[in-house]
C-alpha cells in the first residue's frame, strides 16, 4: 500500500454552519437537477451558476454571504488531523477525491495540515462512483489502483466506486449504524492499526 485516498465531506471535514447556498439557488431555478449537476461537474462558482441557470431577480449578494459563512465554518475532524500527519510521517502518499462545487475546493486545501493530491468532480467532469475520477487521482499520485486504499463514508460512491476500479476500500461509518459486511471503521483513528502505522510519534 503506497497511498491512501480520502473522501472529503463526512470523512475528512465537515461544515459547522450549513447555509446550503447552491441548494437554495437550485430551488429558484426552473431546472433544479441540471443546475445541481452542472455545479458539481463544471468549474462554476455561485455567480456563474446563477447567471446561467437562475432568473434575473435573485438576491445573489445574500447567497454569496451565505456561501462565505459556510466556507468559514469548514473544519477538519480531529481524527483526520492525526491520521493525515501519521500518513505523511510514514511516507504514504495522500489523495482526496470529492464530489463538490468549485468554491469549496480551495478552502479545503487551505485547512489541510499536509500536502494532498486531489481530484475534484467539477474539474474531472464526473461524479463518484464514475471510474474516471478514481483514475485521475491514482495518476496524479503516481500509483496503480491496487497500490491505493480509498476511505470514505458513502458506500456507493466511495467503497463501490473504488473497488470497481481496482482499489482497496474501507467504509467509514461515523454513526456506527452500518450493517454492511465490508471492511468498516467508525473513526479515522482506527486506520492507524488497520494500516499498520505506528500509534506513537517517531
Amino acid at each position: 500500500m503506497k497511498a491512501v485516498v480520502f473522501d472529503a465531506f463526512g470523512t475528512l471535514c465537515e461544515l459547522h454552519y450549513k447555509t446550503r447556498p447552491f441548494t437554495e439557488l437550485a430551488r429558484l431555478c426552473s431546472n433544479r437537477r441540471n443546475m445541481l449537476e452542472a455545479v458539481m461537474t463544471r468549474p462554476l462558482g455561485l455567480s456563474a451558476a446563477a447567471g446561467e441557470f437562475a432568473p434575473a431577480a435573485i438576491d445573489l449578494e445574500s447567497l454569496e454571504a451565505d456561501l462565505n459563512l459556510e466556507l468559514d465554518s469548514m473544519r477538519l475532524f480531529s481524527d483526520a488531523m492525526m491520521v493525515l500527519g501519521r500518513l505523511r510521517d510514514a511516507g504514504i502518499k495522500i489523495g482526496i477525491v470529492s464530489n463538490l462545487a468549485e468554491p469549496y475546493a480551495q478552502r479545503l486545501l487551505d485547512i489541510l495540515p499536509v500536502h494532498a493530491e486531489h481530484a475534484w468532480s467539477f474539474e474531472v467532469g464526473c461524479l463518484k462512483p464514475d471510474p474516471r475520477i478514481f483514475s485521475v487521482i491514482c495518476a496524479k499520485i503516481g500509483v496503480s489502483p491496487s497500490e491505493a486504499v480509498m476511505v470514505g463514508d458513502t458506500f456507493s460512491a466511495d467503497y463501490l466506486g473504488a473497488t470497481a476500479f481496482g482499489m482497496r476500500a474501507i467504509h467509514l461509518d461515523r454513526a456506527g449504524q452500518s450493517s454492511i459486511s465490508v471492511p468498516t471503521i467508525n473513526t479515522l483513528d482506527e486506520l492507524v492499526g488497520l494500516l499498520g502505522l505506528s500509534s506513537t510519534n517517531g
